[in-house]
């Protein structure tokens, strides 16, 4: 039996298959239910029990032998019949998934693109700055609650150092370098460490503004502002100036917009008003300038600062701003097709 199970290795070995019934042919002649390798394992059942470890041991070697060569036969054909598909240069093309740049890369550069055509350059700075350039420069006093460690993220090693809380630190970046006049806005990232709802979140973006000129006026900042939102969200929209308090402005100014209260989200994004805050504003504090080696006798200006989560919340009209954050593809392809 082992000479007849070697006869049939030596001729699966040389065996050839030029086309699909050749294929088929060996298949039955080896693996089929009638074919060698039945019959071999029905004589295996006679073979006395000394010889039935090497005799079985050739059993599975054939086995696997005519299994690889039908494999090989049939892997031969596929590929046979692709290089036989004719190709049709008329054809379309297979679809391609389109991606989409994320709602908040949209609406920045939207933003960034409106003040650019107003005049203003972009400038950037780094994300862990010193506490001069998050906090003294800007008259942050000592014992103002921002320098808590329960609204700002120190870096354990050296509390001098911190994830900025804002994008003024590249404002007193840009101002002590002390290229006068100036007019740039500050795009970037920003982290504090606030209760995550879906009206907050521990980071988000915002987009600051600067301008300093030898004379600057309360009244350039509004229209500024102004002819902002007017390019942004159309001329109906509706805004209201409310007077606020910043360390590093004096007078200070809040700017909202009307959300509306037609629905449950309506009230609950702007507690029961309507109106939802945008940016803080104000004419830029003297002593800043100071603190930057900027002569506030000579030089004055207006700075103001915009969340760009709030204000893609107005545009797309988003309930929950944990949505920006959370990669759900589902809310990402919304914004296929947006332009920036």
């Amino acid at each position: 039996m082992i000479q007849k199970i070697n006869a049939l290795l030596a001729e699966v070995a040389q065996a050839k298959a030029k086309n699909a019934e050749e294929v088929e042919q060996f298949r039955l002649k080896f693996l089929g239910k009638k074919g060698a390798m039945n019959d071999l394992f029905e004589a295996f059942k006679s073979v006395p029990g000394p010889e039935k470890k090497d005799v079985g041991q050739a059993l599975n070697q054939l086995k696997v032998a005519a299994a690889a060569k039908l494999e090989e036969f049939q892997q031969a054909l596929e590929e046979t019949a692709n290089d036989q598909v004719a190709y049709d240069p008329f054809l379309p093309p297979a679809p391609y998934p389109i991606g989409s740049l994320h709602p908040i890369t949209i609406i920045k550069n939207q933003i960034t693109d409106i003040f650019e055509r107003m005049g203003f350059n972009i400038s950037e700075g780094p994300e862990v700055v010193d506490d001069f350039h998050n906090f003294e420069a800007l008259n942050f006093a000592a014992d103002h609650p921002a320098r808590d460690m329960q609204d700002t993220f120190f870096v354990q090693t050296n509390p001098d150092i911190l994830l900025r809380t804002h994008t003024s630190s590249v404002q007193v970046k840009v101002m002590r370098e002390g290229n006068l006049p100036i007019r740039t806005i500050s795009p970037g990232r920003v982290y504090r460490n606030e209760a995550i709802s879906a009206r907050s979140h521990c980071f988000f973006h915002q987009i600051e503004g600067l301008y300093i000129d030898e004379k600057a006026s309360f009244a350039d900042l509004k229209q500024t502002l102004f002819k902002f939102v007017q390019e942004f969200f159309g001329e109906g929209v509706k805004i209201r100036f409310r007077p606020s308090f910043f360390p590093f402005t004096e007078p200070s100014a809040e700017m909202d917009i009307y959300w509306g209260l037609e629905t449950e989200v309506d009230h609950r994004i702007t507690k029961g008003t309507g109106w939802l805050e945008i940016l803080g504003c104000g004419m830029v504090d003297p002593q800043v300038l100071e603190n930057c080696g900027i002569d506030s006798k000579q030089y004055c200006g207006f700075a103001f600062g915009l969340g760009i989560e709030r204000i893609a919340m107005l545009k797309y009209q988003i309930g929950d701003l944990r949505m920006f954050s959370e990669n759900d593809l589902r809310f990402l392809k919304q914004f296929v097709g947006e332009t920036a």
